[in-house]
Order: structure tokens, then C-alpha cells, then sequence
């Protein structure tokens, strides 16, 4: 399972694209939470923004992604999302991340340093998975 960090690097050149390519060649099953939607959009507003991509890039990569993660998209409960942001101080979207990961009971791929740190036994950084 990924965040929205890996997707991002798997469809957008970056300093981690090819360990997210290196994942996907490797496991190609990516779970995520409905969230990712958002987040990946905004990711692709962003580059938009900054002349990057191009609108029709844009959705183009989005359709793309969507169709990777397509049947693995999850919904996650409210209390247990709550429940990790408060007993780790992490965000509420990052949490859904987890949240998903405990009830696959997979590892979560990330590249955010804070959310490793505060879930060492479930999600790893892209970096060193």
C-alpha cells in the first residue's frame, strides 16, 4: 500500500521516481484511501500551477493513476483515523493511511519522514523500501 507521495513520484519526474517505479515493478497491487483522490489532484494543481503540466497532462496522469489503484481504493472509519491522530500527533490525512494499512495489515509506502517516525512498525519510507 502508498500514499500520495508515491503515486506522485510513479506519474511525475522527481528525486524518488525511480524507486517509485522500482516498488510498482515489484508490487503492483497499491491499496489506497478514497483521500488520495484529493490529494493526488491537488499534486497535479500544484504543478499546473507552477507551468509544469499542461491541463490535458494533468488529467491525463490522474486517469492514469486512477485506473492503477482501480477495485483497491478503501474507505476508513472515522473513530480509528481519530484515534492514530491523537495518539500520534500526525495529521488526520496521514492517519487515513495508516488506518488503511492496519486493517490490511500490509506495510504503508511513504516519503514522509514524520509519518515513518510515528508508525515505525507500520510504514516505511520509499527511500528504504
Amino acid at each position: 500500500m502508498v500514499d500520495t507521495n508515491v503515486l506522485a513520484y510513479l506519474y511525475l519526474p522527481g528525486k524518488l521516481s525511480d524507486s517509485a517505479e522500482a516498488l510498482f515493478l515489484r508490487d503492483s497491487e497499491w491499496a489506497v484511501p478514497r483521500l488520495w483522490r484529493s490529494e493526488f489532484r491537488n499534486v497535479l494543481a500544484t504543478y499546473m500551477r507552477k507551468d509544469l503540466l499542461t491541463y490535458d497532462g494533468a488529467l491525463s496522469i490522474y486517469r492514469k493513476a486512477e485506473a492503477l489503484v482501480a477495485g483497491a481504493e478503501y474507505d476508513v472509519g472515522a473513530g480509528q483515523v481519530l484515534r492514530l491522530a491523537r495518539d500520534s500527533g500526525c495529521s488526520a490525512y496521514d492517519c487515513e493511511f495508516v488506518a488503511l494499512a492496519e486493517h490490511l495489515d500490509v506495510r504503508l509506502i511513504s516519503e514522509d519522514a514524520g509519518l515513518c517516525t510515528a508508525f515505525p512498525s507500520r510504514a516505511v519510507l520509499l527511500s528504504g523500501a
